[in-house]
């Protein structure tokens, strides 16, 4: 069986990565505590050892050599010491073996468990360290179950967590549903890797934009911001780092191909893509689109834009419950003030 053990120790190694010094040093350890639990010791020289070169798995017991016995279980004679082939005079340690009979057994069933733990710890590992790197991410999981208002999601080598903050309400999260998540954050935890995944982040879109957009992937396109109120709508600002390039079209697609397979994956929240500016008047217009504005006057000290629309207009200008106002505030940084011709609202 101590071959065994060793062979596997060394198909680990090669399978798993796992230095087989630090696999043999764990089931060392493993195996002292199951010697002196079984063997009721409690002689602080005990030590176990894998012997590599003869496939033994020894107990070892360090003994003072001495000229009179006093107490045998920390104490050897000179001369047994010498039958035993050590040349070791009065004063000094040995390491004599005192391996039981049936200790094999015990050995092979906590071996066993020993390399069945440290195969799952470096699976953990590898799965935190290639999570890690895809922190900002998005990745395709499965429903899996509730636990509570927490939705579990298996993600093939290990499971994320979709915390109620990171779903959106008006989205339904059933058993074997696929969908993509965004990756918000990955922590070490003594159960494995903790995974938390996000339907509202503004990440989500973004990174959708560039699967579906081969020239956001590319850089030619660029999505400048986002705002978002998740399950509704967003609006997304691009531009173009090539002037031969149309950023909305592209971000379009034909037939509106390419959004509608953005807003199949939101689940029908709607999206609007502005073209980006750094003049906040040009922004701002675009943003309320499809509302016509008539002008746009910045007041600088309260950073409040002051919009002027038809009057036939300010119902579209502002937006369900405020909400085409309010997510231009967002993706242009400017307090929006709707007014039409000779009323504010």
């Amino acid at each position: 069986m101590s071959r065994e053990i060793f062979a596997a120790i060394e198909q680990i190694e090669k399978a798993k990565g796992i230095p087989k010094e630090a696999l043999q040093k764990a089931i060392e350890v493993a195996l002292l505590s199951a010697y002196r639990k079984n063997f009721k010791s409690s002689h602080k020289g005990i030590s176990v050892v894998l012997d590599a070169e003869s496939g033994a798995i020894k107990v070892l017991a360090r003994k003072m050599v001495v000229d009179k016995l006093r107490d045998s279980t920390v104490e050897i004679l000179q001369e047994e010491a010498q039958r035993l082939g050590f040349d070791a005079g009065v004063g000094e340690y040995i390491d004599i073996e005192v391996t039981p009979k049936d200790f094999g057994r015990i050995a092979a069933q906590t071996a066993k468990q020993v390399i069945l733990q440290r195969i799952r710890e470096a699976e953990r590992d590898r799965v935190y360290e290639e999570f890690t790197e895809r922190v900002g991410e998005i990745t395709t999981g499965i429903v899996n179950r509730r636990e509570g208002r927490t939705i579990m999601v298996d993600l093939g080598k290990t499971e994320g967590v979709l915390p109620p903050a990171e779903q959106v309400s008006s989205e339904e999260y059933k058993t074997g549903d696929r969908m993509k998540f965004f990756i918000v954050e990955v922590k070490k935890t003594p159960k494995g890797p903790k995974i938390t995944l996000s339907r509202t982040h503004p990440g989500l879109v973004k990174r959708l934009f560039e699967l579906e957009v081969p020239e956001v992937h590319e850089g030619w396109v660029d999505v400048v911001t986002i705002a978002r109120e998740p399950g509704v709508r967003s609006k997304v600002a691009v531009e173009s780092r090539n002037e031969r390039i149309d950023p909305v079209g592209s971000c379009i697609g034909n037939r509106g191909a390419r959004v509608k397979n953005i807003i199949d994956e939101l689940r029908g929240e709607k999206i609007d893509i502005i073209r980006w500016s750094n003049d906040p008047k040009v922004l701002i217009a675009e943003a309320l689109k499809p509302a016509e504005v008539v002008s746009v006057d910045l007041n600088e000290e309260t950073k409040t834009a002051q919009v002027l629309v038809p009057v036939d207009q300010l119902s579209l200008a502002i937006g369900k419950d405020g909400q085409n106002a309010r997510l231009t505030a967002r993706i242009s940084g400017w307090r929006i003030d709707i007014k039409g011709p000779n009323r504010e609202v």
